[in-house]
């Protein structure tokens, strides 16, 4: 266990995992499992053919041991940095938890017939396997995310045999597998017995190069295999190419005329078959070239533009067990939101997912199973990459990564690792790749300098870094100042930013236009695409999404795990049709003159598409066109004359200008949208000028109840209490909201603050957001009340809101009048000077009646989206129940907000409310069954209370969601500082459906 090498026993040489007629035996299913807590209690005589396993219990194989359900063999631990044990390599715990592992079962003598040798491939054991064949140890397998095979022909017997595995928990390795996940012990990927012919082929790989200049491809075979094993052929039918290599030594590259290359944008394959007398092997190849030209990264001569997501291993229920149809929907899922790339963060994925990433059309960086975190708190002391005693197992880790992998089209790019720091070690790993495939270059972010690396990487480095580095200024943070102009030479990328966290990330198309713009940089890998929260439920059986802590760790980091566009149940968050909406390849800019269109694929033309605009008036459709335009090739542009709008109409005219698929996809249906733009037209009349001209109701007062049309107000506070025959309240000013995880774990530098012409923009060190916003008493306000005033024709109430042992204040006057059964309000907030720090929104809260199930609005939908995220939002007319508008993030947060809004209708309460502009402006809405302090309080989602009302909130101004790990968080223009606010409010029926 605390051994520095790479493994031991009759270890085969890494190969591909090839498609082989070969036999082979999947040895997946139900096996006979013993846990114990530490080593020392395994039982003793286990391995041996004859031991007695009745007692034991079951358990299938792949999966992970603590997910099982019996809390007796331990439950899972998260952590992000941190190693959950003492950092004192190689050594781990005497407290390791170790689970023994038997199947029976037989093979027939054509197994093994003709010379053949068989080999026991191990897809995944986390951390360390001992193996034992009918009672003889065969081998001990490292590395959790890499194949092993061993080579067993010589305990394998014709009939019954039994296997023994030997799993522990904590081994020397696990101090190079620190990767921001779940630790989950097990053999969680597929154990299968493999027959190798005596004439076999070991292994193939197939380079498949295409000249963009001349549209040829030729096939490069490297064929590892023994003279006795020729002839070989390789073929590939489609082409009509069959070439035929009698002796090893003459081998050589084959053309193959022209051919259709591989790209993510069209994915084309074709089938190559290698074979000899004694087995055929498949393999599914693309034919593309990926090079490093000066700055710029190029497939098949064209600059890579990466739109990408950080993608774990990850399975509700199962955890790292892979589910090709899960997988296969995450991608389609990808696809239908304009990624086009994946990091497999932060090993390589089970090979499938490269074959699904071939098929469907994905550029991936395949990343080695390497992280070191937990040694940066030391200062990389005893770091792996560059202590000598860990040499020989880095280089075996890239090995065997390389050597599986090989074959993938979609894969354009080695990653070393991540998080490891810097040294000799990782010095070496590159130099064996260089060696080993000089086409596809060399990932590695903590390679700052860019000694051996061939792409510039960068995670969370806010807008100024982005052009700094580009520029080659001098200033570059993380690497030697000297050698930032040699840096400005090389291509760019960003493997981590855009933290999706909760409620976040926002101000994506900030990155996107410097990703357009900056000759370097080629886009970047959202971290990250899914939430890893495990399914569990509590004692009452409630379902939950679990993150660290929930299941005792000792040490852990909370919802760190539950970072991705997509939440744990697969439910996409709004961010990933944000990120669909501001990342499309296919840019529209439409007007009322014209459209126009431009193409940023890499290869694919538009002719997958249909351009429609469609026009529509106070929220309805009114026109609908289908533009006619010929293909569009990539880096094209067309500018169109379109119908003119409506003109001459009583209301708000909007234009939407949409790409469309024109037909069936593997991906997308006929009518999924890939791209969009809106624009307005024409406003609509102003509402107050028409509202002035109209006589006043006079309020009356009933015994402290004062009447003013439909609505009843609190003769002594002001405060609604009863409106068209339904118990209110409010409204009330609110500053608060719910943190997000960004403010919650972001720290409070701003821009205001700090100094934008350096290159570090973000500061750890002081305090959150929320916990400033804590500090003001922004989430416990108390009001006083300074009048209420009864006028002829209105009410005027004036309410003071300030919090314990504070002086800041904000004065609200809130002006009351009913014309012609519409209340009206005109609600204007002041501030007193000196509020320190900015503020999360200026809002009014208004409390209805629970049980409020339906919502139709007319303003921005149909997601939820905030100032600095809202490229996704269009202005419409919606339908939501009320449950629907907010999102379920792991822990409880900001959420449901839509700005914009011209109305909103409760029909179950027959409530129509209008909001009009003031100097330029609408209020957003939030409307939610939880009010904002029940919300803070909770830790998940089922923590919530049972609801006992429903809360409106309508916000003059939002704070934007910001971003937690780049920029000092929410850009300038989207801070919310302390100010005055203004509301223009219309309470009627609402109208009758039909």
């Amino acid at each position: 266990m605390t051994s520095f090498s790479p493994g031991s026993g009759r270890r085969v040489a890494p190969r591909s995992q090839l498609s082989s007629d070969a036999p082979r035996r999947d040895l997946s299913g139900t096996w006979r499992f013993h846990f114990a807590t530490r080593p020392d209690l395994a039982p003793a005589d286990a391995c041996r053919v004859d031991f007695d396993d009745s007692g034991w219990d079951e358990i299938p194989v792949p999966s992970h041991w603590v997910l099982q359900g019996r809390p007796e063999w331990g439950r899972p631990i998260y952590t992000n940095i941190d190693y959950p044990f003492p950092v004192d390599p190689p050594f781990v715990p005497d407290e390791n938890p170790t689970g023994d592992y038997r199947v029976e079962f037989t093979v027939d003598d054509a197994f093994l017939t003709g010379g053949a040798r068989a080999h026991l491939r191990f897809g995944g054991v986390e951390s360390l396997c001992i193996a034992t064949m009918n009672g003889t140890p065969v081998g001990v397998v490292r590395g959790s995310r890499l194949a092993q095979e061993l080579d067993v022909t010589d305990e394998l017997v014709v009939g019954s045999n039994v296997l023994h595995l030997r799993v522990h928990q904590w081994s020397s390795n696990t101090y190079l597998e620190d990767q921001d996940q779940w630790w989950l012990p097990g053999v969680f990927r597929e154990v299968e017995l493999l027959s190798r012919p005596g004439a076999g082929i070991d292994d193939v790989w197939l380079r498949a190069d295409f000249d963009p200049e001349t549209g040829h491809g030729t096939l490069v075979p490297e064929i590892r295999a023994g003279a006795e094993a020729f002839p070989v052929t390789v073929a590939v039918e489609e082409l009509g190419v069959s070439t035929t290599f009698a002796t090893p030594s003459q081998v050589a590259p084959v053309p193959m005329g022209e051919v259709e290359p591989w790209s993510a944008d069209v994915p084309r394959l074709y089938e190559a078959v290698v074979s000899n007398a004694a087995e055929t092997i498949t393999v599914r190849t693309g034919f593309r070239r990926v090079e490093v030209v000066g700055h710029e990264w190029r497939v098949n001569g064209v600059k890579l533009r990466l739109r990408g997501v950080n993608r774990h291993e990850y399975h509700p229920d199962l955890g790292r067990v892979f589910d090709r149809e899960a997988a296969r929907e995450g991608l389609l899922l990808m696809k239908r939101h304009n990624i086009n790339a994946i990091r497999t963060a932060h090993y390589p994925p089970h090979p499938e997912l490269l074959a699904l990433a071939d098929e469907l059309g994905f550029w991936v960086i395949d990343e080695c199973d390497y992280e070191t975190h937990g040694f940066e708190a030391g200062g990389w002391v005893d770091n792996p990459s560059d202590d000598p005693r860990w040499r020989e197992t880095l280089l075996d880790r890239v090995e065997r990564f390389f050597e599986r992998d090989k074959n993938h089209p979609c894969v354009v790019a080695w990653s070393l690792g991540n998080e490891a720091h810097t040294g000799a070690n990782t010095a070496a790993m590159a130099a064996w790749l260089h060696r080993r495939d000089p086409g596809r270059p060399v990932h590695y972010e903590p390679d700052f300098d860019g000694r051996y690396s061939d792409v510039v990487s960068r995670m969370y480095a806010s807008p100024e870094e982005l052009r700094f580095l580009s520029e080659g200024l001098g200033n570059n943070k993380l690497g030697a100042p000297g050698r930032a102009a040699a840096l400005a030479e090389r291509p760019m990328i960003l493997c981590e930013y855009a933290h999706a966290m909760g409620n976040g990330s926002a101000q994506l198309d900030v990155y996107e236009e410097l990703f357009d713009t900056l000759p370097q940089w080629h886009g970047g890998f959202v971290w990250e695409w899914r939430d890893h929260g495990l399914r569990t439920h509590t004692d009452d059986g409630r379902e939950f999404f679990a993150y660290g802590g929930d299941f005792g760790e000792e040490i852990h980091d909370g919802n760190f795990v539950t970072d991705g566009m997509v939440l744990s149940d697969g439910t996409p968050s709004p961010m990933l049709a944000e990120f669909a909406a501001v990342c499309s390849p296919i840019k529209l800019v439409v007007d009322d003159l014209g459209l126009v269109i431009e193409n940023r694929r890499h290869d694919g033309d538009t002719s997958d598409l249909r351009f429609v605009v469609v026009d529509e008036v106070a929220g309805e459709l009114v026109a609908r066109h289908e533009i006619s335009v010929d293909p569009i090739w990539p880096d094209g542009a067309e500018d169109l004359d379109i119908p003119d709008p409506p003109a001459g109409v009583d209301g708000e005219v909007w234009r939407t200008a949409r790409a469309e698929l024109a037909a069936d996809t593997d991906w997308a249906p006929a009518g999924h949208v890939v791209a969009f733009h809106q624009v307005r037209i024409s406003a609509p009349p102003a509402a107050g000028a028409r509202v002035a001209e109209r006589e006043a109701d006079e309020p009356t007062d009933r015994d402290g109840v004062l009447v003013l049309g439909r609505a009843r107000l609190d003769a002594r506070t002001g405060d609604l209490v009863e409106l068209g025959g339904h118990p209110v309240s409010g409204p009330r000013l609110e500053l608060w909201r719910p943190p997000t995880d960004n403010d919650r774990l972001g720290t409070s530098s701003a821009f205001v603050t700090t100094d934008r012409n350096t290159n570090n923009l973000v500061d750890h060190g002081g305090p959150t957001h929320a916990d400033g916003w804590r500090a003001a008493g922004l989430d416990r306000l108390q009001r006083r009340v300074l009048a209420v005033e009864v006028g002829e024709d209105s009410i005027r109430v004036r309410h003071r809101y300030a919090a314990a042992a504070g002086r800041d204040a904000v004065v609200v006057e809130l002006l009351w009048r009913s014309i012609e059964g519409e209340l009206v309000l005109a609600a204007d907030a002041q501030p007193t000077r000196g509020w320190p720090g900015g503020w999360p929104r200026i809002g009014l809260h208004l409390v209805l009646p629970p049980g409020v199930e339906d919502v139709e609005w007319f303003g921005t939908g149909p997601n939820e989206n905030y100032p600095d995220s809202r490229r996704a939002a269009v202005v419409g007319r919606f339908l939501s129940r009320v449950p629907d508008l907010t999102i379920d993030y792991a822990r409880p947060q900001e959420s449901g907000h839509r700005g914009d809004l011209r109305w909103l209708e409760l029909p179950g309460i027959g409530l129509r409310i209008a909001a009009d502009e003031v100097a330029g402006a609408r209020p957003g809405f939030t409307l939610r069954r939880h009010d904002v302090r029940e919300v803070t309080a909770a830790d998940h989602p089922h923590e919530l209370p049972e609801p006992t009302a429903t809360h409106l909130y309508l916000d003059a101004a939002q704070r934007g969601i910001g971003t937690l790990l780049s920029d000092p968080d929410v850009r300038p223009e989207h801070e919310l500082r302390p100010r005055a606010a203004q509301w223009s409010l219309r309470f009627s029926a609402a109208p009758e459906r039909a």
